[in-house]
């Protein structure tokens, strides 16, 4: 079945968890769309995990739309949404409403998110109100990642919890169709998705969010830059694709592939005719 943001909708109403991975290529995305994940989320963290950089800052709006094309052709079934990023939707609400549409009309994109709280409502508002659904994100924003001063978890005091709760409700209010809750507290967490009717998301906010988001190179044990706690490594293939790296050097180099069969070869009497002098 398609999903959609009334899939979403209906999860959370039914008590169903709802699952979402990030993805940034066609073949990616097609694996995951077979095994049933109902959300895939083409994630500016693509700038780390894809191209290598320190953090998602420098990642563009033409990244995003191209990434977005690729997946699309492989999700059949999945929501595809993408991230908007940094600096795309924060200057104003009218380059926020042009580049969401950038992102929809040219990548394909189901969805946007964005990154804050009561700051960027009245982008969410216009977004929505032109059509395009919105997946909001507050706790542990990459995109700030120099204001938070690192990768750390966000509302463990009382006070910043409260405004945690109440971005939450500011987001629902202007239209969101669902909120990303990155790194809070498990209990904080839990508040949030009982206060507000929309999905709760989260990605190391325990496990009473409506539905769990995880970078799949961090699920798949590919990335060995950041490990945060609470990713889950469910297989080692980085450790996998190594030892095929490795053989495969070491096979060519000693002259054991390619074998005859892994070779093309002409009849007996073609060959004849060839070596046959006039």
């Amino acid at each position: 079945m398609k999903q959609t943001i009334l899939t979403f909708k209906r999860a959370k109403e039914n008590n169903e968890k709802i699952t979402m991975l990030t993805a940034y290529d066609y073949i990616s995305a097609s694996l995951m769309d077979q095994a049933g994940i109902h959300g895939l989320l083409v994630g500016d963290s693509l700038g780390m995990v894809f191209c290598g950089l320190e953090n998602t800052l420098s990642v563009t709006v033409d990244q995003m739309i191209y990434h977005t094309k690729a997946v699309r052709r492989g999700a059949k079934e999945a929501l595809v949404v993408t991230d908007m990023p940094f600096m795309s939707y924060q200057t104003s609400v009218a380059d926020a409403l042009y580049n969401a549409g950038r992102i929809v009309k040219e990548g394909g994109a189901e969805a946007v998110k964005l990154e804050g709280g009561k700051e960027i409502c009245p982008q969410v508002e216009a977004i929505v109100k032109a059509g395009i659904p919105v997946m909001g994100h507050i706790g542990l924003t990459p995109q700030s990642i120099n204001a938070f001063g690192g990768f750390k978890v966000q509302g463990k005091a009382a006070k910043e919890a409260k405004v945690l709760i109440e971005s939450a409700e500011a987001l629902e209010a202007a239209g969101a169709f669902s909120i990303v809750l990155e790194c809070v507290p498990e209990e904080l967490a839990k508040c949030i998705s009982e206060t507000i009717s929309i999905p709760t998301i989260g990605i190391g906010a325990g496990k009473a969010c409506d539905g769990q988001i995880l970078v799949y190179q961090d699920l798949l044990g590919m990335y060995e830059g950041i490990a945060p706690k609470f990713v889950k490594r469910y297989v080692e293939i980085g450790t996998a694709m190594k030892a095929a790296f490795t053989q495969y050097q070491s096979e060519v180099a000693d002259g054991v592939f390619p074998d005859t069969a892994h070779s093309f070869q002409m009849t007996k009497e073609n060959f004849e005719a060839l070596t046959k002098e006039d």
